[in-house]
């Protein structure tokens, strides 16, 4: 189905601040006068700005007021044009196909909205979205999956990687029925990580293992409580960081150096900062 079926109207030049945006690209890119180093970028180079970027429209999403958030998208932006004048000068593709490719995708991946105009609920979405996603690799002469697990991005962090992987399980039914594993699960690898600790001499490979089976557990856990665990801790990070600052600024104010004060000085100002929050 092409996008045409959406019968929106012509909006080419309304826009013209892509069109510059892509002009400049362009110019960056230029083999004579683009800048050294845009120039020097391909495809796998420019992949850690683009998480990065990612991240960063998170963080603003959060923290950040709408200009912030209009910033970062503006960054974030800029790596999809970098990719469209790679793909370009490769003749592979440009933003154009780009734009056209994730219509064409969206409205075939929603013919309850572009084609039979049917109610579903967001469950039976899902579920039509995955199932259309097997027709799209059938026609493309795309092998058919042989694991539920085949098809999950490795290039993500390791959270959102564990969360997919129990996510595409529980679709089968190889879940737990309710929390109460779930807990004992966490509390289990916990002790596994302490009889790993307690053993003489400690085996810093079986350690890892284990910290790993703990964290797989605890994103588990974040799953059965609808808690995206990047999300959580990226919240964490932030909370953490503000109380700490704070403790700095305590010890600064005092003209004395954080790094002579003892622990139990700096966890007496941590209590009174956590205090001050409630």
């Amino acid at each position: 189905m092409s996008s045409d079926s959406t019968n929106e109207s012509d909006d080419q030049g309304r826009y013209p601040q892509v069109e510059r945006l892509l002009k400049i690209m362009a110019k960056l890119r230029d083999p004579d006068t683009g800048c050294p180093w845009d120039k020097q970028q391909n495809f796998a180079s420019i992949v850690p700005y683009t998480i990065e970027e990612a991240y960063e429209v998170a963080d603003a999403i959060e923290h950040g007021s709408m200009l912030d958030i209009q910033d970062e998208l503006g960054d974030l932006l800029f790596q999809v044009v970098f990719y469209a004048q790679l793909g370009k000068e490769q003749q592979a593709f440009d933003f154009e196909k780009i734009a056209q490719t994730i219509s064409d995708k969206l409205v075939r991946r929603h013919p309850h909205i572009f084609s039979t105009q049917s109610d579903l609920s967001v469950e039976q979405v899902k579920l039509n979205w995955d199932a259309i996603k097997q027709q799209e690799r059938a026609q493309k002469g795309m092998p058919a999956a042989t694991s539920i697990l085949q098809n999950i991005p490795q290039g993500m962090s390791p959270l959102m990687v564990a969360d997919k992987i129990q996510k595409a399980c529980a679709k089968v039914g190889f879940d737990w029925p309710n929390i109460t594993p779930v807990v004992e699960k966490v509390e289990e690898e916990i002790a596994e990580v302490m009889e790993e600790v307690k053993q003489q001499p400690q085996d810093q490979q079986r350690i890892e293992e284990e910290m790993g089976d703990l964290l797989f557990a605890v994103v588990n856990l974040s799953r059965h409580l609808n808690v995206n665990p990047e999300t959580a801790l990226r919240k964490a990070n932030h909370k953490f960081t503000a109380r700490f600052t704070k403790v700095e600024q305590h010890f600064a104010e005092q003209n004395s150096e954080l790094s002579e004060a003892t622990l139990g000085q700096m966890e007496a100002i941590w209590q009174k900062v956590k205090q001050l929050e409630s």
